[in-house]
């Protein structure tokens, strides 16, 4: 079955010719974009309207396979070549002959694969595991995605030049849904309508307040979480028109004001909360912001607030805000290549002239009192009248 591509956004407009480009050749192609944007579904729309239709399209996640069985998967092995393998098999790629190989992830496969897969681009020859010559050459059109930055990767050196020049001849950005917001609206009206025949109930309508909150989230899971949300809407619809208390609770939380039903105070910012308790509770970057980010529980949004809140503290010094965020002087040039990476490193230029926040200076001061001696000078920046009279009452 054709997959569609929903949207209505000038950023969809440009994919869909990019795709018209695509489908009249077999250039490779990289496609690029965060988690859950819909790479796999532009990647089959290339395979479903170009020549090669009537042949296989095989989807291959690198990042689901271990390194040490990739290769077999996708160049096959002989017999006895390792402990299990007891008869020649066919890889992914010799299956898709005449047809197309969609290589998810491509950014997680190690150097030792991408060299293999380079060899394979330039020659078109499969070799399996354990065989001593490669063994055929195999007609099929290669399709890479991945969500990292590959300029990045292959600047420090985690990704080969030369394989990522070898799959960039078309080359497609797929924005994330946050930055086009166009394309909610059409989304949640398809998934709605999908999720209600796949679960043969009626398709419940959007209340305006409903939609309005739905336009309103950042969407960090992007497409595959909007799909989520619809059939979860679906399912749990409770009238035939969807009211805003019936969204999950992580929208309800980061959109608008708090319903007028709801007793509960409205929660702070995310990024308030992690920066009290990186400052105030002493938890390390690494283990209350790092690891829920890469979980995806966290936004970009939210990793750029924590960090403003802390360089305005420090007045724009990052060595300083090591020491803020409990992190390792070791990990300094860690740290920085974890924001670079994510786009949330901020210019430490329009923090220099800030002044400190009145709640972050009471915080610095109780972690001083707490820990029974003072924490080093530049990690305060209190006016001196300030920390004249912190040492006097000490």
């Amino acid at each position: 079955m054709r997959p569609q591509l929903i949207g209505s956004s000038s950023a969809v407009r440009e994919i869909e010719q990019e795709i018209e480009y695509a489908r009249q050749s077999d250039a490779k192609v990289l496609i690029m974009g965060e988690s859950g944007v819909g790479k796999e579904v532009v990647a089959s729309l290339i395979h479903y309207d170009s020549r090669r239709r009537h042949a296989p399209f095989i989807p291959i996640n690198c990042a689901g396979v271990p390194d040490s069985l990739l290769e077999s998967e996708l160049f096959g092995h002989v017999r006895g070549s390792f402990t299990d393998a007891h008869r020649d098999k066919k890889g992914w790629i010799e299956q898709g002959r005449g047809g197309t190989v969609f290589l998810d992830e491509v950014g997680e496969m190690s150097v030792r694969m991408q060299a293999i897969l380079l060899r394979f681009l330039e020659s078109g020859e499969i070799q399996r595991v354990g065989a001593d010559r490669s063994d055929s050459v195999v007609d099929v059109r290669v399709i890479a995605a991945t969500n990292r930055s590959l300029w990045a990767e292959v600047a420090d050196k985690r990704f080969r030049e030369d394989l990522f020049y070898r799959l960039n001849v078309i080359h497609i950005v797929i924005p994330p849904l946050r930055e086009r917001k166009d394309d909610v609206a059409p989304l949640v009206d398809f998934f709605l309508r999908q999720s209600s025949e796949a679960h043969h109930v009626p398709m419940p309508a959007l209340h305006q307040d409903t939609l309005d909150r739905l336009l309103e989230y950042s969407w960090p899971g992007n497409v595959r979480e909007l799909k989520n949300v619809a059939e979860r809407l679906v399912v749990r619809a409770r009238s035939a028109v969807l009211l805003p208390e019936e969204l999950p609770k992580e929208i309800l939380a980061r959109t608008g004001q708090p319903l007028a039903a709801s007793a509960a105070p409205a929660s702070p910012l995310v990024s308030d909360q992690l920066y009290d308790r990186l400052v105030r509770d002493g938890q390390s970057f690494w283990v209350a912001v790092y690891e829920p980010f890469m979980s995806r529980d966290l936004t970009r949004d939210d990793l750029r607030g924590v960090v403003s809140r802390g360089l305005e503290q420090t007045r724009g010094s990052y060595k300083m805000l090591l020491e803020l965020f409990n992190v390792p002087a070791g990990d300094y040039k860690k740290l920085l290549a974890f924001l670079r990476k994510h786009q949330c490193h901020m210019p430490f230029q329009k923090f220099r002239s800030l002044s400190v926040r009145p709640e972050s200076i009471g915080i610095v001061a109780t972690r001083i009192r707490g820990n029974g001696q003072h924490e080093r000078e530049p990690l305060s920046v209190m006016p001196s009248s300030s920390r004249r009279e912190q040492a006097t009452r000490h």
